[in-house]
């Protein structure tokens, strides 16, 4: 699996590659298991009653009246009736898209102690890590254990917000959803998290921190002499007419209320007692700080942070733009490859990321197969690149569907910014960011497909944005591929580690064959979809994203709307 130089850099162990993973099932959310009840979500057929035809509407309808949340798969049709008493059936192909618990990014926090996910339903899920905080004990303690201790990782919910809505862009009658698309995690601050989420056009800045909830605890009142809801009894408390001093009183007015007016025994009253302010509960907040709205025509594909902790950048298909964290009302755009004329465009910016030591220097990858790597402090529009990574094309290799397949969906840069991983549609590819000549290391993960293009093609497949991640270490990287597969390569030297796990409780297993009818042969377009190894894949579920915890062997993996986790 692995070409050309610089393997030994990336190992940085003279020993050899290191012996393969054996991953085992962690944790899932969010499961869903075939043939469930009715009442666990299931939906067969229903009518909604709404004013209007618009496609806005409709969704907000059924989302926040009817609260119907796991629909993908569990319904067959819709029929809406609108006020015309006209009846309008849709099903799950038509444009509609009911599938709003399907997960669209996920990513760890720099001490991968907690995670986050987003949704199509423009919601984000914070789940955060248990394990650390069960082991107890003081260190001594666990010197003395004569076993070793086990660090299974584990993860549990820890709180959910909406972060986005759907919007409706009245001047381009344009739709803009509420997908989620990015998650970033920023630096933490007296004890709150923080983290950026975006949508296709509009970027938040949210803070999530623990709130006290503070009540007033009951009048400390003697129970055998207190009456109604704890308060002093009348026998104790003057009614008469009370004539007030000229300080601010009303003299020769009764009132009818109690009066403050207490007649307190010698030595003072034992029964009674002020109330107090008790927090006895805490709860999570979440709070949007900064909306960086306004600032992108097309939609946003990714958003960095810098690793000064000031700023961060958003790219979009054309434009890459610079923001300050306090400043939300103004960008500096630093990319622009949109030329003058549109029919003049070639290619279009997929994914952009920061150094993450380096502050003036970032890197966004094209639609072409290339990545750019720029420096910021050569001028303030950085038009030019300061080193540019691209893999020469065979001779006579050229077909319809080169670009289409060469287009990366994601960069990532490793842990000490050394080498870049990129992933289109066929392989992996890790870069030196010394070395411009060429990837260190191609790892093959459809090349089983490149058969089946054509059909790829007609079923849109072809255009699967899957994302890719490195371990902390440098020695491994991931994506995901069909019928819920990740797969793990090792990028040491020497190494030939390529595991293919399924999102499953059991990622191990092997995908079993599908058998084809004895009585007739399949033509070439019947055929059921087997790769290299004769294994089946299902081009319906995918596995578009994952992420790799910072600094162990774990991964999160999202196939569908389930959360799975794996360590070894």
């Amino acid at each position: 699996m692995n070409g050309g130089d610089g393997g030994e850099e990336v190992a940085g162990a003279a020993a050899g590659p290191p012996p393969p993973l054996e991953w085992k099932f962690s944790q899932v959310f969010g499961e869903r298991t075939a043939g469930e009840e009715v009442q666990e979500g299931i939906v067969t057929d229903f009518a909604v009653y709404f004013s209007g035809s618009d496609r806005l509407g409709f969704r907000r309808v059924l989302f926040d009246v009817l609260r119907i949340d796991f629909l993908c798969g569990f319904v067959d049709s819709l029929t809406v009736v609108t006020q015309s008493g006209i009846p309008n059936l849709f099903t799950l192909n038509d444009a509609f898209n009911f599938a709003v618990d399907i997960i669209s990014a996920i990513e760890f926090d720099k001490t991968g102690d907690h995670l986050a996910t987003g949704d199509r339903g423009g919601r984000v899920v914070l789940f955060e890590r248990t394990d650390r905080k069960e082991d107890g004990g003081s260190r001594r303690d666990l010197e003395r254990t004569d076993y070793p201790i086990s660090r299974h990782p584990e993860f549990r919910y820890k709180t959910e917000f909406q972060s986005h809505e759907p919007e409706f862009d009245y001047l381009k009658s344009l739709e803009i959803e509420e997908k989620i698309n990015k998650i970033r995690w920023c630096q933490t601050a007296n004890g709150a998290l923080f983290l950026l989420s975006t949508n296709d056009k509009t970027i938040k800045f949210w803070k999530v921190q623990e709130k006290k909830v503070k009540k007033i605890s009951e009048m400390n009142v003697d129970p055998s002499k207190a009456v109604g809801n704890g308060c002093v009894p009348s026998s104790s408390v003057s009614s008469t007419t009370r004539l007030y001093t000229a300080n601010g009183g009303y003299p020769d007015k009764s009132y009818n209320y109690l009066s403050n007016d207490l007649s307190f025994p010698p030595g003072g009253s034992q029964s009674l007692r002020l109330p107090m302010v008790t927090s006895h509960e805490t709860s999570l907040v979440a709070r949007c700080r900064r909306v960086y709205a306004h600032a992108h025509d097309y939609h946003i594909n990714s958003i960095s942070n810098n690793s000064d902790g000031e700023t961060f950048i958003s790219a979009d298909d054309l434009r890459i733009n610079l923001w300050n964290l306090e400043i939300s009302n103004q960008s500096f755009n630093i990319v622009d490859v949109k030329p003058t004329n549109m029919e003049d465009l070639t290619e279009v910016i997929t994914s952009a990321e920061f150094h993450p030591t380096h502050c003036n220097t970032l890197a966004y990858s094209s639609s072409k197969g290339s990545i750019r790597l720029i420096d910021l402090r050569q001028s303030a529009l950085c038009d030019t690149h300061s080193k540019l990574f691209e893999e020469q094309e065979a001779p006579g290799s050229r077909s319809f569907f080169t670009e289409i397949i060469a287009s990366i969906s994601d960069i990532k840069f490793a842990k000490d910014g050394r080498f870049i991983l990129s992933r289109d549609y066929m392989t992996l590819k890790l870069w030196d960011i010394n070395m411009d000549s060429g990837p260190v290391s191609t790892f093959q993960v459809h090349e089983y497909l490149r058969p089946k293009l054509c059909d790829l093609y007609e079923n849109d497949s072809i255009f699967d944005k899957f994302e890719c991640c490195l371990s902390g270490d440098g020695q491994r990287v991931s994506t995901g591929s069909y019928s819920n597969l990740f797969r793990v390569f090792g990028c040491s030297a020497g190494s030939s580690e390529a595991t293919s796990l399924e999102a499953s409780k059991n990622p191990m297993r092997k995908q079993v064959p599908t058998p084809s009818r004895p009585s007739r042969s399949l033509s070439r377009a019947e055929s059921p979809g087997v790769d290299a190894n004769g294994n089946s894949f299902d081009f319906t579920t995918k596995l578009l994203h994952l992420a790799w915890h910072p600094s162990e062997n774990s991964i999160a993996c999202a196939a569908a709307n389930s959360l799975y986790m794996y360590y070894a």
